[in-house]
């Protein structure tokens, strides 16, 4: 538990790198990369593993990457979004649960549930699966209006806001997830695209 939240608290944040539509449907993979922080200030790690596009891996690769790392200070995960490597979908509550870790998730832009439900049932035969996992994930709160909204499980919504605040440096995104980009792309594309 997370009574006060420091200006060096160590926090991992998940991004994936790009991939073309015409690599959905097949075993094609990108990158998953989670960046170790203090706070906005200090890169301290840099994790990576693979994960299919639009499958059923990500939550799996992302306990193994934490459980199986030298760090074991992180206090928390950072996500940008549940969805990753097109609907390859992270399980929250079992993230959660096996890293014992809380999970804040950031999104840009609120999701319309239903047309990525109506695009799960038409074209994944898993879809059941799927759409059980977007069902499942914490409430919708909106930190600045129109621009940033978080979900937090294993925190209180007040103690989340202040860890995004401890972790950005300018702009909406925390500074973990902000490189996580940069790199999952570079590794991807050859270079970094701009967050």
């Amino acid at each position: 538990m997370i009574r006060k939240v420091k200006r060096e608290i160590r926090v991992v944040g998940f991004d994936d790198g790009t991939f073309s539509f015409s690599s959905k449907g097949g075993d094609q993979k990108t990158i998953l990369i989670g960046v170790i922080m203090k706070g906005s200030s200090e890169v301290v790690g840099v994790l990576s593993r693979w994960i299919t596009v639009d499958g059923s891996d990500v939550t799996d690769a992302m306990v193994d990457s934490i459980n199986s790392s030298r760090f074991g200070d992180l206090r928390v995960i950072l996500l940008k979004g549940i969805t990753y490597a097109g609907f390859n979908i992270v399980d929250l509550e079992k993230l959660h649960r096996e890293t014992g870790l809380p999970v804040i998730v950031l999104i840009r832009k609120r999701p319309n549930l239903g047309a990525m439900e109506r695009a799960l049932r038409m074209h994944f035969p898993d879809w059941e699966e799927k759409v059980s996992l977007l069902r499942k994930v914490p409430p919708l709160l909106e930190a600045i209006p129109g621009k940033l909204y978080v979900q937090t499980l294993g925190l209180e919504p007040k103690t989340a806001l202040e860890i995004v605040g401890v972790t950005t440096r300018r702009g909406f995104i925390p500074e973990p997830l902000r490189l996580a980009h940069m790199i999952a792309s570079a590794v991807m594309s050859g270079e970094s695209k701009r967050e």
